[in-house]
């Protein structure tokens, strides 16, 4: 049975359910609901299994339950009214002579309990409000606190996928950004770091571990790490490729991943850049006539064929003063401004020619704000952006 009460426009609807098997009892708090004053919405039902039918397929505000059903009573009806709708306030309708069961059904989760034949349209009007605004401020909390964790979460996360560069004498400007693709989602496998070798060599490395979400996070901050162990204990070039996708395969398990990256050593001295790639797509070299796309030798990305990997060397000659910019897919895949055109790299060159000149942290900043505002929102994928910029004269 459900009954609705139109009251004052200012008022919400208040969204309740009865659960009692007692038809004159019924009728008693239907009628003091009429007599609150309040906008509300009421169903009955007599068991507690119609109340979880009901519960499963319309949300409501407020329960109103009765400890004595045919199907359940006391104490374990309140915890499985609690387990059936955690957000939802309960108020216990108890009898004149359970002197302890409303104090118990508090304990047990409930927000209030009324006692039959001792309520009136004041009361039961100040104990829904207040029953409901609780339970409301309740799911407000627990909601924040979840937010707070995951910021948390997400602030390890990112401290293992972006580190603080180790640089010791390198006069070279080192910019790196993240940016998640979901909002309030878990980072996901986009990885980059840089070292500065005890042979004076600034070595870097951008990634980028397949999917989404906490299993590809982290994957990528073991890979990170992994990376940065290997480079500090002298590992270089393929050796250090197939040590990675050795410690892959062993991270992921079961699971189908696998991830792309580039791995770049600059060297000042040698005026060169040492290069290789494993399923990554190239970088971009900045210089005075402006940025264009290094070619480069290709591999296959770690862990699609373990073992099989073949990663070659290209080495670039640099001008005295530059910039290189590494960076994952996730800056190119979204659209150029169409709902069909995606910006991918001849678009995405051609905005780089196409802003003013500025340092690089406002450069990347600037460059990454842009083509979100191509994009809209319509592809939504994590980007990480790693540029280094040099002047030798």
């Amino acid at each position: 049975m459900t009954e609705t009460r139109d009251g004052d426009s200012g008022e919400p609807v208040y969204r309740i359910l009865l659960v009692e098997d007692d038809d004159g009892d019924a009728l008693i708090v239907e009628e003091l609901l009429y007599d609150t004053g309040l906008r509300f919405e009421l169903t009955t039902r007599p068991t507690l299994a119609e109340a979880r039918t009901e519960l499963a397929n319309s949300p409501v505000n407020c329960i109103l339950l009765d400890l004595h059903l045919p199907d359940i009573s006391g104490t374990k009806a309140v915890a499985t009214v609690r387990e059936l709708a955690p957000h939802t306030a309960v108020i216990v309708l108890t009898g004149l002579s359970e002197a302890q069961a409303g104090t118990d059904a508090m304990a047990a989760g409930a927000q209030d309990y009324l006692v039959k034949g001792k309520v009136d349209a004041d009361l039961l009007h100040r104990t829904v409000r207040y029953a409901v605004y609780r339970s409301e401020t309740e799911r407000a909390s627990a909601e924040a606190q979840a937010v707070r964790l995951r910021a948390e979460e997400n602030a390890r996360l990112e401290r293992g996928l972006l580190p603080k560069p180790i640089l010791d004498t390198s006069t070279v400007t080192v910019t790196t950004r993240y940016l998640p693709g979901v909002e309030r989602a878990l980072l996901g496998g986009d990885f980059l770091d840089v070292v500065e070798g005890d042979d004076g060599l600034l070595h870097t490395v951008v990634g980028d571990v397949s999917g989404h979400g906490p299993d590809a996070a982290a994957l990528g901050v073991c890979l990170r790490i992994a990376w940065r162990s290997l480079i500090l204990g002298g590992h270089r070039g393929p050796e250090l490729l197939h040590l990675m996708e050795r410690v892959l395969v062993a991270e992921r398990g079961s699971l189908p991943l696998f991830a792309t990256c580039a791995l770049l050593t600059l060297d000042q001295k040698a005026a060169t850049a040492t290069l290789h790639l494993a399923g990554h797509h190239e970088p971009l070299l900045t210089t005075d006539e402006g940025t264009h796309e290094l070619r480069a030798a290709h591999g296959i990305a770690l862990g699609f064929a373990p073992k099989l990997g073949n990663w070659k060397a290209t080495v670039i000659p640099l001008p005295p003063s530059g910039a290189l910019t590494l960076y994952t897919d996730g800056l190119t895949e979204g659209h150029n401004g169409t709902a069909a055109g995606r910006l991918e790299v001849d678009g995405l060159l051609a905005l780089i020619n196409s802003l003013p000149p500025a340092d690089p942290a406002a450069f990347v900043d600037r460059l990454i704000k842009e083509t979100q505002a191509l994009n809209a929102g319509r592809h939504t994928d994590d980007v990480a952006v790693l540029r280094l910029d040099w002047n030798s004269r």
